[in-house]
């Protein structure tokens, strides 16, 4: 009886590890072919702008450039105002960004905090406009923006980015999480419900914010369509617009040129991601703790 005990004792710690061992292959597997796909067209893309235009359609394709140099960066800054590009989209994502984070916290604290008639009736009618596409209301917008004397400028693009759906759906989770007590702890020490979320909740919300400004960011500062039907003067171009310039008449640009450009333009985004990542992270798992 014994000897039996000692041998089921011994195995089972065995067959558990095997077990372990093949889940932690089959997940470094799946993670590695993510990966591939994910960062593939990432790393040709910085390939390719590295080789001479002549070695961009050779077959069979390298991946790696036989004769690395910075020619197209160079054409890049010689064919466009790389500077004036990049301010323009600077300027319209980051204050889209500033003003999605502050209506975002506005109007999701109102739908989570305070109470008045017709509270669920308007949110919903506030999620439903996140099943309608761009296309279909950028008719009316851009006439709205012609009427006020907005159009071809960099406002056209901003002013109607500013209210977001979705900013205001996160907001409102993210209020509803915290503690409907520290309301009543201000209210008892007289504070006003504008005083309420500037001292209390706002600081709490900081993560949520976080969260809000960099999805702006990254989505506004690749946006192609808008500007295209709102802007029209190359000066008011934003970085996307002046790429597509690259491609040259009927598409006889320089592939190695285009995707240079392309790489130049991922970095802003990268440096914001790199810096707002723990500010992500934290907005994203915050609560799970409880």
């Amino acid at each position: 009886m014994t000897t039996i005990q000692e041998r089921v004792t011994t195995t089972a710690p065995v067959v558990t590890r095997k077990k372990r061992d093949w889940s932690v292959a089959v997940r470094v597997v799946v993670l590695l072919i993510a990966s591939v796909f994910v960062l593939g067209p990432v790393l040709w893309t910085l390939s390719t702008s590295l080789r001479p235009p002549s070695e961009s359609f050779q077959l069979p394709p390298a991946f790696l450039p036989l004769n690395p140099d910075l020619t197209s960066y160079e054409q890049v800054f010689k064919q466009l105002n790389i500077v004036a590009l990049v301010v323009n989209s600077a300027l319209v994502t980051g204050l889209i960004a500033v003003g999605q984070m502050i209506t975002a916290a506005l109007a999701g604290y109102a739908f989570a905090h305070l109470k008045f008639r017709g509270r669920g009736a308007l949110f919903s009618i506030v999620l439903a406009t996140m099943m309608v596409p761009a296309q279909v209301t950028i008719v009316p917008v851009f006439m709205l923006i012609r009427g006020v004397g907005l159009s071809d400028t960099l406002l056209a693009l901003i002013i109607p980015a500013i209210p977001t759906a979705f900013g205001t759906f996160l907001m409102r989770q993210y209020f509803m999480g915290l503690p409907g007590e520290l309301a009543e702890a201000a209210a008892i020490d007289g504070a006003s419900p504008w005083r309420t979320f500037r001292s209390v909740y706002a600081p709490l919300a900081m993560p949520g914010l976080a969260i809000v400004g960099i999805l702006a960011f990254n989505f506004h500062w690749n946006e192609f369509f808008r500007p295209l039907i709102m802007t029209i003067s190359e000066q008011n171009f934003t970085l996307p617009l002046g790429l597509v310039s690259l491609q040259g008449n009927l598409g006889t640009g320089s592939i190695s040129v285009v995707l240079a450009g392309v790489v130049l333009s991922m970095i802003p985004a990268l440096v914001v991601f790199m810096f707002g990542q723990r500010a992500l992270q934290d907005g994203l798992t915050a609560g799970t703790g409880k």
